[in-house]
């Protein structure tokens, strides 16, 4: 069932916006079977800015994915809103994912041929209250690049402009798999301040997953995982600034 609001370390109500318990997912391959998640439980509140850390192959990805509806668990639940998105037909499940989560992945999945704003505009023509490309554009620190194409903007500049796009249709949920992963310590922490600005700004829940235990410096939460389980969570009383890391 849906979590409870709790009390966050500085005394406020927390509220949940996405929980999940039991979450089991095991892939198959012929005989073999490999399992990605064990039975975990999480839930994410509102407004935070959570970092999910572990190495590769610890199933943070995999709980990613089912999180935004991208995959189905093998066993367990997951609700947002008091609803169980894991009993979703893929036609609803269409609808959450277009309407309520953004993603932001390692590779920048951008249109060649289109501009930056172009790039955003394919998500805000779409979307049911979205802000416009230019206000998108404008939060990650492009504004001034609207019109530029993929090929003329650097590595964190294209990324800062796939966080736009993941951003314009206001989601509740933003999902960050290892956005900094193919990016210098310059442009990483470029783009880490963008994705703090987004969840300060527009209120947005945002889990962002890692191997840097650096980054969990500026999470509110910090998620560790190992083979399949959460090995520790904590709160993180003293977070910083992207821009204070040294990384």
């Amino acid at each position: 069932m849906q979590a409870e609001p709790s009390l966050a370390a500085d005394g406020g109500l927390r509220r949940p916006s996405i929980t999940a318990r039991g979450l089991t997912k095991v892939y198959r391959t012929g005989e073999v079977e490999v399992h990605a998640l064990r039975g975990v439980d999480l839930t994410l509140f509102q407004s935070e800015l959570v970092v999910l850390l572990g190495p590769s192959g610890s199933g943070k990805s995999t709980l990613l994915n089912i999180l935004g509806g991208l995959d189905r668990p093998t066993a367990g639940q997951v609700f947002f809103d008091g609803e169980e998105l894991t009993a979703f037909d893929e036609s609803t499940l269409t609808r959450y994912r277009r309407d309520y989560v953004g993603f932001v992945f390692q590779f920048y999945n951008l249109i060649p041929s289109l501009t930056a704003r172009e790039n955003v505009a394919l998500v805000t023509e779409i979307a049911p209250k979205p802000i416009t490309p230019e206000e998108a554009l404008g939060l990650v620190g492009l504004g001034e690049r609207l019109d530029h194409f993929p090929a003329q903007l650097s590595g964190g500049e294209q990324q800062r402009v796939a966080i736009a796009r993941a951003i314009a249709k206001q989601p509740r949920i933003l999902l960050c798999d290892e956005p900094t992963g193919a990016l210098d310590s310059k442009s990483g922490t470029i783009v880490l301040e963008a994705i703090q600005r987004v969840n300060e700004e527009l209120g947005t829940t945002t889990a962002l997953i890692t191997h840097n235990a650096i980054i969990a410096e500026m999470a509110d939460r910090v998620i560790s995982f190992a083979d399949g389980h959460i090995s520790e969570t904590r709160d993180n009383p003293s977070k910083r600034r992207a821009s204070e890391m040294t990384w």
